[in-house]
């Protein structure tokens, strides 16, 4: 009888679709690797100790990091014209506390993105700091096309045990009036002068050997004060990728958006990676309540999307770039930190995002494996 039990018990895992074969269970790769997504976090996480160097802040931070198993994070980038010098120091410091530097957000340019008096020289300093990027091997450089960003309609909302949600509400800003230093400004404006910047810049990408990844407008409200968002549609996001077609010119798919949206995150996803134009991806969930108008980001766990297919998705398009577990949710352990900040309403902090990439890490393995 033992024997047959054992028999019958070595058996399970082959019956649950698990090979039994010491080889294939090899083959396939658990951990981040040259191969697959990287779950990265924002460089500095967690804040500095008072008292402390910058170069003992650096180096806590990085390990706060590393210890949730991340070895890759992301920054805002500096002033622009970024300059090579400066990339290079600052991918070294990184590599010295362990972590590679990939992805550097880029702003500074309203002249091109009004089509104002001194949009050329704008866009000049964007292809200085790409060249700059491609000569110290930074593979992505991420940026925003908003007219305005609708931030007014965020407010805190109440979770799980009395944990914080950022809602959105357009009902709180949609009479807001056009704001004095943007101005007003219609989808075909914004359209023309992203084409501009556009067919400027991605050839120079292309050559350095850089991707550059737009963020889709969050919130994705209709109309900020008073003006239309080309990135706040898909229809939006599939015709930005056809201005160009590079794979230098790709979007951050962001599955959060994506079902503010209305959209299904795995179509999204499935259009876009098996066109290459996926060049960074944030990882969150919400629950929508009206698409574009009314929606709470809640815990990665408990929305709408389907976390797991959309990982399995972008395991299945082989996207190797990074995975931000972005937005983590306002926990009392973040709370109760001296002189915690919350970036967004009901935000979340270092205890949150720990929260955030154990969870992606789990969704990982396991699309890694099936």
């Amino acid at each position: 009888m033992l024997k047959t039990a054992g028999a019958a018990a070595l058996g399970i895992p082959a019956a649950y679709g698990v090979s039994s074969s010491p080889a294939a269970a090899q083959s396939r790769p658990r951990f981040e690797g040259k191969d697959t997504p990287k779950i990265c976090l924002e460089a500095g996480l967690g804040g500095a100790a008072p008292g402390v160097s910058p170069d003992e802040a650096a180096a806590a931070a990085a390990r706060r990091i590393r210890q949730l198993g991340v070895d890759h994070v992301l920054s805002g980038g500096p002033r622009i014209p970024w300059e090579e010098s400066r990339l290079r120091d600052m991918m070294d410091r990184h590599k010295s506390n362990g972590l590679t530097l990939a992805n550097l957000m880029i702003s500074g340019f309203p002249n091109a993105i009004y089509n104002r008096s001194g949009k050329d020289a704008d866009i000049e300093k964007v292809i200085q700091s790409i060249k700059a990027a491609g000569k110290v091997d930074l593979p992505v450089v991420e940026y925003n096309w908003y007219a305005h960003r609708a931030m007014e309609g965020y407010f805190e909302e109440t979770g799980r045990a009395g944990a914080g949600w950022t809602g959105f509400d357009y009902e709180r800003m949609k009479d807001l009036p056009p704001l004095e230093e943007e101005g007003a400004h219609t989808l075909d404006e914004m359209w023309t002068n992203i084409t501009y910047f556009l067919k400027a810049v991605v050839p120079e990408a292309e050559k350095a050997g850089v991707r550059l990844a737009l963020h889709p407008n969050d919130p994705p409200a209709p109309i900020s004060r008073g003006s239309q968002q080309i990135m706040g549609t898909i229809d939006g996001w599939k015709k930005l990728v056809g201005i160009v077609n590079s794979p230098a010119n790709g979007i951050t798919f962001d599955c959060g958006v994506t079902r503010e949206m209305a959209g299904d995150p795995v179509e999204v996803c499935r259009w876009f990676g098996s066109r290459d134009r996926i060049n960074h991806v944030h990882f969150r969930n919400v629950k929508v309540q009206k698409p574009f108008e009314r929606y709470t980001e809640v815990f990665i766990d408990e929305g709408e999307n389907d976390m797991f297919a959309v990982m399995k998705e972008l395991v299945r398009q082989k996207y190797t770039r990074l995975i931000y577990p972005e937005h983590p949710r306002g926990i009392d352990y973040d709370r109760e930190r001296p002189n915690f900040r919350s970036q967004y309403p009901g935000g979340g902090g270092y205890a949150g995002f720990a929260f955030n990439v154990g969870y992606t890490r789990a969704m990982m393995q396991a699309a890694l494996a099936s």
